[in-house]
Protein backbone atom coordinates (compact mmCIF):
# COMPACT_ATOMS: atom_id res chain seq x y z
CA UNK A 1 0.00 0.00 0.00
CA UNK A 2 0.90 3.89 -1.08
CA UNK A 3 0.54 5.14 2.60
CA UNK A 4 0.58 9.27 2.97
CA UNK A 5 1.51 10.23 6.90
CA UNK A 6 0.94 14.15 8.42
CA UNK A 7 4.22 14.57 9.97
CA UNK A 8 3.46 18.05 11.45
CA UNK A 9 3.06 17.28 15.07
CA UNK A 10 6.78 15.17 14.47
CA UNK A 11 8.54 19.12 14.62
CA UNK A 12 7.11 19.47 18.21
CA UNK A 13 9.24 18.75 21.41
CA UNK A 14 6.73 17.03 23.64
CA UNK A 15 5.28 13.77 24.37
CA UNK A 16 3.70 13.66 21.34
CA UNK A 17 6.43 15.04 19.13
CA UNK A 18 8.48 12.51 20.55
CA UNK A 19 5.89 9.45 19.66
CA UNK A 20 5.60 10.53 16.00
CA UNK A 21 9.52 10.44 15.56
CA UNK A 22 10.27 7.84 17.21
CA UNK A 23 7.14 5.61 15.85
CA UNK A 24 7.58 6.89 12.21
CA UNK A 25 11.49 6.25 12.40
CA UNK A 26 10.67 2.61 13.55
CA UNK A 27 8.01 1.63 11.21
CA UNK A 28 10.24 2.47 8.11
CA UNK A 29 12.82 -0.04 9.44
CA UNK A 30 10.03 -2.83 10.32
CA UNK A 31 7.86 -2.51 7.19
CA UNK A 32 9.23 -3.87 4.32
CA UNK A 33 5.36 -4.18 2.49
CA UNK A 34 3.95 -0.31 2.31
CA UNK A 35 5.79 3.01 0.93
CA UNK A 36 5.31 5.83 3.02
CA UNK A 37 5.18 9.41 1.61
CA UNK A 38 5.37 12.02 4.82
CA UNK A 39 3.62 15.57 4.30
CA UNK A 40 4.08 18.41 6.93
CA UNK A 41 4.30 22.25 6.71
CA UNK A 42 7.71 22.67 7.95
CA UNK A 43 10.72 21.42 7.17
CA UNK A 44 12.09 20.76 10.99
CA UNK A 45 9.45 18.20 11.21
CA UNK A 46 10.91 15.75 9.13
CA UNK A 47 14.85 15.96 9.98
CA UNK A 48 14.49 12.56 11.52
CA UNK A 49 13.99 11.00 8.41
CA UNK A 50 16.68 9.26 5.96
CA UNK A 51 17.73 11.12 3.40
CA UNK A 52 15.76 8.92 0.60
CA UNK A 53 12.13 9.29 2.47
CA UNK A 54 9.39 10.43 0.39
CA UNK A 55 8.42 13.78 1.79
CA UNK A 56 6.39 16.90 0.49
CA UNK A 57 6.64 20.48 2.12
CA UNK A 58 3.48 22.30 1.91
CA UNK A 59 3.89 26.07 2.38
CA UNK A 60 2.04 27.74 5.70
CA UNK A 61 1.84 30.72 7.32
CA UNK A 62 2.23 29.48 11.35
CA UNK A 63 4.67 27.61 13.23
CA UNK A 64 4.32 23.87 12.63
CA UNK A 65 3.93 23.45 16.63
CA UNK A 66 1.11 25.63 16.58
CA UNK A 67 -0.56 22.65 14.61
CA UNK A 68 -1.13 20.58 17.65
CA UNK A 69 -2.24 23.02 19.86
CA UNK A 70 -5.22 22.26 22.32
CA UNK A 71 -6.84 25.17 20.74
CA UNK A 72 -6.01 24.78 17.40
CA UNK A 73 -4.64 28.13 16.11
CA UNK A 74 -3.67 26.87 12.53
CA UNK A 75 -5.52 29.52 9.54
CA UNK A 76 -8.36 27.80 7.29
CA UNK A 77 -5.70 28.61 4.50
CA UNK A 78 -3.05 26.11 6.41
CA UNK A 79 -5.52 23.56 6.89
CA UNK A 80 -6.64 23.25 3.36
CA UNK A 81 -3.36 23.05 1.79
CA UNK A 82 -2.70 20.29 4.35
CA UNK A 83 -6.18 18.69 3.33
CA UNK A 84 -5.16 19.03 -0.10
CA UNK A 85 -1.84 17.05 0.02
CA UNK A 86 -3.43 14.50 2.09
CA UNK A 87 -5.91 13.75 -0.35
CA UNK A 88 -4.09 13.07 -3.04
CA UNK A 89 -5.39 9.90 -4.96
CA UNK A 90 -2.50 8.22 -4.99
CA UNK A 91 -2.87 7.17 -1.06
CA UNK A 92 -4.48 4.07 -0.05
CA UNK A 93 -4.18 4.94 3.54
CA UNK A 94 -3.74 8.04 5.58
CA UNK A 95 -2.13 7.51 8.97
CA UNK A 96 -2.13 10.75 11.36
CA UNK A 97 -0.11 10.24 14.44
CA UNK A 98 -2.02 12.37 16.59
CA UNK A 99 -5.82 13.95 16.50
CA UNK A 100 -3.86 17.71 17.53
CA UNK A 101 -2.86 17.89 13.95
CA UNK A 102 -6.09 16.05 12.15
CA UNK A 103 -8.17 18.03 9.15
CA UNK A 104 -10.24 17.10 7.17
CA UNK A 105 -9.41 15.18 3.97
CA UNK A 106 -11.64 14.38 1.08
CA UNK A 107 -10.17 10.64 -0.28
CA UNK A 108 -11.47 7.65 0.00
CA UNK A 109 -8.27 5.96 1.07
CA UNK A 110 -8.64 4.51 4.27
CA UNK A 111 -7.85 6.72 7.52
CA UNK A 112 -5.75 5.34 10.86
CA UNK A 113 -6.03 8.68 13.25
CA UNK A 114 -4.46 8.73 16.77
CA UNK A 115 -5.59 10.08 20.16
CA UNK A 116 -3.48 9.78 22.74
CA UNK A 117 -5.54 10.51 25.45
CA UNK A 118 -8.78 11.95 26.82
CA UNK A 119 -7.38 14.43 29.12
CA UNK A 120 -9.19 17.76 26.97
CA UNK A 121 -12.36 15.76 27.47
CA UNK A 122 -11.58 14.75 31.18
CA UNK A 123 -10.74 18.71 32.49
CA UNK A 124 -11.70 20.96 29.56
CA UNK A 125 -10.79 24.31 31.64
CA UNK A 126 -7.42 22.97 32.37
CA UNK A 127 -6.70 22.23 28.77
CA UNK A 128 -8.97 24.61 26.18
CA UNK A 129 -10.09 26.90 28.47
CA UNK A 130 -11.17 29.31 25.75
CA UNK A 131 -14.83 28.68 24.62
CA UNK A 132 -13.54 29.37 21.25
CA UNK A 133 -10.59 26.73 21.81
CA UNK A 134 -12.92 24.46 22.68
CA UNK A 135 -15.75 24.44 19.89
CA UNK A 136 -13.09 24.10 17.56
CA UNK A 137 -10.56 21.42 19.34
CA UNK A 138 -14.17 19.33 19.82
CA UNK A 139 -15.03 19.91 16.53
CA UNK A 140 -11.48 18.84 15.45
CA UNK A 141 -11.95 15.32 17.50
CA UNK A 142 -15.23 14.80 16.10
CA UNK A 143 -14.41 15.12 12.96
CA UNK A 144 -11.27 12.88 12.80
CA UNK A 145 -13.36 10.52 14.90
CA UNK A 146 -15.80 10.39 12.37
CA UNK A 147 -13.37 9.96 9.47
CA UNK A 148 -11.00 7.47 10.84
CA UNK A 149 -11.84 3.64 9.96
CA UNK A 150 -9.41 3.42 13.00
CA UNK A 151 -8.44 4.72 16.14
CA UNK A 152 -5.16 4.20 17.71
CA UNK A 153 -4.28 5.19 21.47
CA UNK A 154 -1.34 4.62 23.49
CA UNK A 155 -2.20 2.54 25.87
CA UNK A 156 -5.35 0.03 27.53
CA UNK A 157 -6.29 2.81 29.83
CA UNK A 158 -6.36 5.52 26.99
CA UNK A 159 -8.36 2.86 25.31
CA UNK A 160 -11.00 2.94 28.56
CA UNK A 161 -11.28 6.56 28.59
CA UNK A 162 -11.86 7.00 25.05
CA UNK A 163 -14.39 4.04 25.26
CA UNK A 164 -15.91 6.00 28.57
CA UNK A 165 -16.16 9.82 26.18
CA UNK A 166 -17.51 8.67 23.07
CA UNK A 167 -19.73 6.51 20.78
CA UNK A 168 -16.82 4.10 19.22
CA UNK A 169 -17.17 0.58 18.30
CA UNK A 170 -14.27 -1.17 20.62
CA UNK A 171 -13.81 -2.97 17.39
CA UNK A 172 -12.11 0.32 15.83
CA UNK A 173 -9.85 1.13 18.50
CA UNK A 174 -6.60 -0.05 18.59
CA UNK A 175 -3.64 0.01 21.08
CA UNK A 176 0.35 0.55 19.96
CA UNK A 177 2.08 1.28 22.99
CA UNK A 178 5.16 3.83 23.27
CA UNK A 179 8.89 3.55 24.37
CA UNK A 180 11.98 5.37 26.09
CA UNK A 181 14.20 6.17 23.41
CA UNK A 182 17.60 4.01 23.85
CA UNK A 183 19.86 6.86 24.71
CA UNK A 184 18.43 6.42 28.18
CA UNK A 185 20.16 3.89 30.18
CA UNK A 186 21.73 3.85 33.64
CA UNK A 187 25.16 5.42 33.16
CA UNK A 188 28.22 4.28 35.18
CA UNK A 189 29.34 7.21 37.17
CA UNK A 190 27.58 10.34 35.55
CA UNK A 191 29.02 13.50 35.50
CA UNK A 192 26.96 16.65 34.90
CA UNK A 193 27.04 17.92 31.17
CA UNK A 194 28.16 21.72 31.36
CA UNK A 195 24.50 22.23 30.51
CA UNK A 196 23.52 20.66 33.71
CA UNK A 197 26.76 22.72 35.35
CA UNK A 198 25.68 26.07 34.16
CA UNK A 199 22.24 25.19 35.98
CA UNK A 200 24.24 24.55 39.19
CA UNK A 201 23.36 20.92 39.42
CA UNK A 202 26.18 18.76 41.20
CA UNK A 203 27.04 15.19 41.14
CA UNK A 204 26.56 14.62 45.05
CA UNK A 205 22.99 16.60 45.31
CA UNK A 206 19.40 14.54 46.55
CA UNK A 207 17.44 15.98 43.55
CA UNK A 208 13.43 15.28 43.08
CA UNK A 209 12.99 15.35 39.15
CA UNK A 210 9.87 16.40 37.33
CA UNK A 211 9.87 16.29 32.79
CA UNK A 212 6.78 17.86 30.88
CA UNK A 213 4.64 20.96 30.52
CA UNK A 214 3.65 23.02 32.95
CA UNK A 215 0.00 22.93 32.40
CA UNK A 216 -2.56 22.59 35.18
CA UNK A 217 -3.15 18.91 35.00
CA UNK A 218 0.00 18.18 35.43
CA UNK A 219 -0.73 19.15 39.35
CA UNK A 220 2.38 21.09 40.12
CA UNK A 221 0.90 23.11 42.58
CA UNK A 222 0.20 19.62 44.52
CA UNK A 223 4.37 18.87 44.30
CA UNK A 224 5.81 22.36 45.07
CA UNK A 225 3.45 21.71 47.99
CA UNK A 226 4.84 18.57 48.68
CA UNK A 227 8.27 19.64 48.32
CA UNK A 228 8.14 22.37 50.58
CA UNK A 229 6.11 20.32 53.13
CA UNK A 230 9.31 17.69 53.11
CA UNK A 231 12.49 20.12 53.05
CA UNK A 232 11.06 21.81 56.17
CA UNK A 233 11.85 18.77 57.42
CA UNK A 234 15.77 18.97 58.53
CA UNK A 235 16.61 15.05 57.12
CA UNK A 236 15.19 16.57 53.47
CA UNK A 237 16.30 20.10 53.77
CA UNK A 238 19.19 19.12 51.38
CA UNK A 239 16.72 18.47 48.53
CA UNK A 240 16.72 20.29 45.37
CA UNK A 241 13.57 20.07 42.70
CA UNK A 242 14.84 20.03 39.33
CA UNK A 243 11.67 21.08 36.91
CA UNK A 244 12.39 20.18 33.26
CA UNK A 245 9.93 21.58 30.31
CA UNK A 246 9.84 24.09 28.11
CA UNK A 247 8.21 26.92 29.18
CA UNK A 248 8.55 30.21 26.87
CA UNK A 249 7.11 28.89 24.18
CA UNK A 250 4.03 27.13 25.20
CA UNK A 251 1.39 26.46 23.01
CA UNK A 252 -0.62 25.20 25.16
CA UNK A 253 -2.70 26.50 28.08
CA UNK A 254 0.40 27.10 30.13
CA UNK A 255 0.74 27.65 34.69
CA UNK A 256 4.20 28.65 34.45
CA UNK A 257 3.95 31.72 35.70
CA UNK A 258 1.49 30.27 39.05
CA UNK A 259 4.03 27.38 39.51
CA UNK A 260 6.97 30.35 39.56
CA UNK A 261 5.10 32.49 41.65
CA UNK A 262 4.14 29.68 44.29
CA UNK A 263 7.85 28.55 44.31
CA UNK A 264 8.74 32.54 45.06
CA UNK A 265 5.88 32.99 47.79
CA UNK A 266 7.11 29.88 49.55
CA UNK A 267 10.69 31.11 49.86
CA UNK A 268 11.79 28.05 47.39
CA UNK A 269 13.46 29.92 44.83
CA UNK A 270 17.16 28.95 45.57
CA UNK A 271 16.32 24.99 45.87
CA UNK A 272 13.96 24.73 43.22
CA UNK A 273 15.55 24.79 39.25
CA UNK A 274 13.62 25.38 36.29
CA UNK A 275 15.89 24.23 33.25
CA UNK A 276 13.26 24.89 30.37
CA UNK A 277 14.26 22.22 27.54
CA UNK A 278 16.69 19.89 27.96
CA UNK A 279 18.40 17.91 24.79
CA UNK A 280 18.07 14.30 25.61
CA UNK A 281 22.03 13.94 26.42
CA UNK A 282 21.64 16.58 28.92
CA UNK A 283 18.52 14.57 30.41
CA UNK A 284 19.95 11.37 30.27
CA UNK A 285 22.92 12.50 32.85
CA UNK A 286 20.63 14.38 35.12
CA UNK A 287 17.95 10.99 35.66
CA UNK A 288 21.72 9.14 36.05
CA UNK A 289 22.04 11.79 39.03
CA UNK A 290 18.49 11.82 39.99
CA UNK A 291 16.83 10.62 43.38
CA UNK A 292 13.35 10.11 41.98
CA UNK A 293 11.24 11.50 39.09
CA UNK A 294 8.09 12.30 40.10
CA UNK A 295 4.90 12.90 37.73
CA UNK A 296 2.04 13.64 39.80
CA UNK A 297 -0.25 14.53 37.04
CA UNK A 298 -4.01 14.12 37.17
CA UNK A 299 -4.45 12.06 34.29
CA UNK A 300 -1.65 10.59 31.72
CA UNK A 301 -1.96 8.86 28.45
CA UNK A 302 0.90 6.77 29.00
CA UNK A 303 3.51 9.06 30.98
CA UNK A 304 6.55 8.71 28.73
CA UNK A 305 9.39 10.55 31.20
CA UNK A 306 8.36 8.09 33.91
CA UNK A 307 9.49 5.03 31.37
CA UNK A 308 12.65 6.87 29.98
CA UNK A 309 13.62 7.46 34.00
CA UNK A 310 13.11 3.92 35.17
CA UNK A 311 15.37 3.03 31.84
CA UNK A 312 17.63 5.52 33.24
CA UNK A 313 18.12 3.71 36.52
CA UNK A 314 16.05 6.36 38.09
CA UNK A 315 12.91 5.61 40.63
CA UNK A 316 9.78 6.68 39.71
CA UNK A 317 6.42 7.87 41.85
CA UNK A 318 3.62 8.38 39.72
CA UNK A 319 0.29 9.07 39.57
CA UNK A 320 -2.58 6.19 39.58
CA UNK A 321 -4.28 8.02 37.19
CA UNK A 322 -2.01 6.30 33.97
CA UNK A 323 -0.89 3.23 32.94
CA UNK A 324 1.87 3.18 34.45
CA UNK A 325 0.60 1.45 37.65
CA UNK A 326 0.03 -1.65 34.43
CA UNK A 327 4.10 -0.34 32.73
CA UNK A 328 6.16 -0.23 35.63
CA UNK A 329 4.73 -2.35 38.12
CA UNK A 330 6.13 -2.80 41.24
CA UNK A 331 9.36 -1.64 40.34
CA UNK A 332 7.50 1.89 41.11
CA UNK A 333 5.24 4.64 43.61
CA UNK A 334 2.31 5.29 42.46
CA UNK A 335 0.00 7.99 44.70
CA UNK A 336 -3.53 9.11 44.42
CA UNK A 337 -2.72 12.64 42.66
CA UNK A 338 -5.58 14.21 44.77
CA UNK A 339 -4.02 13.27 47.86
CA UNK A 340 -1.40 15.85 49.29
CA UNK A 341 -0.23 13.61 51.54
CA UNK A 342 0.45 10.70 49.65
CA UNK A 343 2.54 12.46 47.39
CA UNK A 344 4.36 14.12 50.48
CA UNK A 345 4.65 10.46 52.44
CA UNK A 346 6.00 8.45 48.81
CA UNK A 347 8.91 11.05 48.57
CA UNK A 348 10.20 10.63 52.22
CA UNK A 349 9.56 7.06 51.60
CA UNK A 350 11.75 6.98 48.69
CA UNK A 351 14.40 9.83 49.14
CA UNK A 352 14.81 9.16 52.59
CA UNK A 353 15.46 5.06 51.70
CA UNK A 354 18.48 4.02 49.93
CA UNK A 355 17.85 0.36 49.62
CA UNK A 356 14.00 0.74 48.39
CA UNK A 357 15.61 3.27 45.84
CA UNK A 358 18.61 0.14 44.60
CA UNK A 359 14.93 -2.00 44.73
CA UNK A 360 13.31 0.73 42.47
CA UNK A 361 16.49 0.95 40.41
CA UNK A 362 16.41 -2.50 39.21
CA UNK A 363 13.06 -3.09 38.62
CA UNK A 364 12.29 0.07 36.87
CA UNK A 365 15.44 -0.97 34.09
CA UNK A 366 13.93 -4.33 33.33
CA UNK A 367 10.71 -3.13 33.16
CA UNK A 368 11.34 -0.13 30.48
CA UNK A 369 13.55 -2.70 28.72
CA UNK A 370 10.26 -4.99 27.95
CA UNK A 371 8.45 -1.42 26.36
CA UNK A 372 10.33 -0.97 22.68
CA UNK A 373 9.32 0.98 19.66
CA UNK A 374 10.60 -1.88 17.28
CA UNK A 375 7.28 -3.85 19.17
CA UNK A 376 5.32 -0.88 18.84
CA UNK A 377 6.20 -0.41 15.41
CA UNK A 378 4.93 -3.82 14.15
CA UNK A 379 1.76 -3.15 16.36
CA UNK A 380 0.54 -0.48 14.39
CA UNK A 381 2.08 -2.03 10.59
CA UNK A 382 -0.22 -4.85 11.81
CA UNK A 383 -3.25 -2.31 12.45
CA UNK A 384 -2.55 -0.93 8.94
CA UNK A 385 -2.40 -4.43 7.64
CA UNK A 386 -6.06 -5.10 8.78
CA UNK A 387 -7.46 -1.61 7.97
CA UNK A 388 -6.10 -2.05 4.60
CA UNK A 389 -7.92 -4.99 3.93
CA UNK A 390 -11.17 -4.04 4.90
Amino acid sequence: MRIGVDATSAANSRGYGRHARALLSAMLMEDQDNSYTFITDAPESIRFLPANADVRIVSAGAPTTLAAAAGGRRSAGDMMRMSRALSDKSFDLLLFPTVYSFVPVFTRARKIVMIHDVIAETFPQMTVPGVAARLFWKSKVALGRFQADAIVTVSEYSRRGILAHFRISPERIFVVGEAGDPIFRPIAQPQPTTRLQELGIKPDQRLIIYVGGFNPHKNLEALVSAFRALTSEQAFADLKLIMVGEYQREVFHSYFGIIKRQVEEMGLSDRVIFTGYLPDEDLVVLLNLGTVLVLPSLMEGFGLPAVEAAASGCPVIATTESPLPELLGNGSVFINPTNPSELVSALRRVTGSTELRAEMRSAGIAAAAALTWKAAARQMIDVIRKVGAK
